[in-house]
């Protein structure tokens, strides 16, 4: 696409940007705490994709399966401002400042007591009660990339809000690319040591969204999961997976591994045993009678995957009603808690240092 002659047209609520068969639009829906808010459609004439500046969410995924029907992929609302005080489950959202949990809502950074928000009984989850998936990102704006088109948007989170010291200035970056891809980039920077850690919280069904996903097959690229207590704190212990019901280093039918353990999944895969900017491939999930293939890369060092185990008569598009096992996460992100188990990969961020996660969904049909 390098050269070509690209086309936009403006209006006060609609911009589009086309360029060979990739192409964006905006369209202005409302507004949030005196903030506009957007929906940007994305297609490169194979899949189409949804998203908005309100908590960085990716709203949609229609992908095509074996016979040519497109579907929507992700649990989702029937419109963008429903989101504003109806999405309890995170769908979609870009989650922080720190996602996943820290115990009883405290660490120790340079030996003094930070406290955050707990906002799951004793513990810290997500960011807090009003985290990075609930506010109005702003400097939100499409952009053309050597192959896809996406938005970037802005948000500053300011020293103390929730607890977490630093102001933490952060772009995120969502695109679509003709390779089918979905490519997720937070790039953060702080004025005072921090922890951040920062994903995107899509629930999945390669199915359509029909009924639970039992019947997808799931591959997950680690040999160990960190071993939890009964609130999902970590315990500080790393479990091989070999010869336990956690075991998807090969492909794995999702029901039988579940009737397998008992129950649904909501675990931290080690993917890495320490920091890097490597990007990995660390999951493959098919779901056979549709033919969709979806692969995930990550430069974090773990995934938390979690089987919607929490999800109960939750209302959502086109008069679904989304219950327990009907989507699976795959969250990745550093690992959970980690400010407080030193053997663990660190999630601080210096002033002076960029904390940068690249995340990729790679979708496919197979005929």
């Amino acid at each position: 696409m390098i050269g070509c002659q690209s086309k936009t047209e403006k209006t006060n609520e609609v911009e589009e940007t086309v360029e060979n068969n990739m192409e964006i639009q905006a369209v202005k829906v409302g507004q949030w705490e005196g903030k506009d808010v957007f929906k940007y459609s994305l297609d490169n004439g194979f899949m189409e994709v949804e998203m908005t500046n309100f908590g960085g969410i990716i709203s949609k995924i229609l992908v095509p399966d074996k016979n040519g029907n497109l579907e929507n992929v992700v649990l989702s609302l029937d419109s963008i401002p429903q989101y504003f005080t109806g999405n309890g489950p995170y769908l979609g959202a870009a989650v922080g400042r720190y996602a996943n949990r820290i115990s009883k809502g405290s660490f120790m950074l340079d030996g003094e007591k930070v406290e955050v928000t707990k906002n799951i009984g004793e513990n810290h989850l997500h960011g807090g009660r009003k985290g990075f998936g609930v506010k109005v990102w702003d400097q939100a704006e499409p952009y053309d990339s050597e192959n896809g088109v996406g938005v970037k948007m802005h948000y500053l989170s300011v020293d103390g809000e929730e607890g977490f010291p630093g102001n933490l200035d952060t772009w995120l970056y969502m695109e679509l690319t003709s390779d089918n891809e979905i490519k997720v980039r937070f790039e953060s920077t702080t004025d005072k040591k921090t922890v951040v850690n920062l994903t995107n919280h899509s629930y999945f069904n390669l199915g359509g969204i029909k009924r639970d996903v039992k019947d997808h097959e799931v591959q997950i690229m680690a040999d160990a999961y960190t071993e939890v207590d009964n609130q999902s704190i970590p315990t500080g212990e790393l479990i091989n997976v070999e010869g336990t019901p956690f075991d998807f280093r090969t492909p794995k039918n999702l029901g039988e591994q579940m009737e397998a353990k008992g129950g649904g999944f909501d675990h931290n895969y080690a993917t890495k045993r320490e920091n890097s900017s490597e990007l990995l491939e660390i999951a493959k999930v098919k779901h056979p009678e549709s033919g969709r293939i979806m692969e995930v890369f990550s430069t974090a060092p773990g995934v938390q995957f979690y089987t919607s185990n929490g999800m109960r008569d939750f209302k959502g598009a086109e008069g679904k009603v989304y219950q327990p096992f009907w989507a699976f996460c795959l969250e990745p992100q550093a690992w959970p808690d980690s400010p407080n188990h030193s053997n663990f990969p660190s999630a601080a961020l210096e002033p002076g240092e960029k904390y940068v996660h690249e995340i990729v969904f790679k979708f496919e049909v197979e005929k």
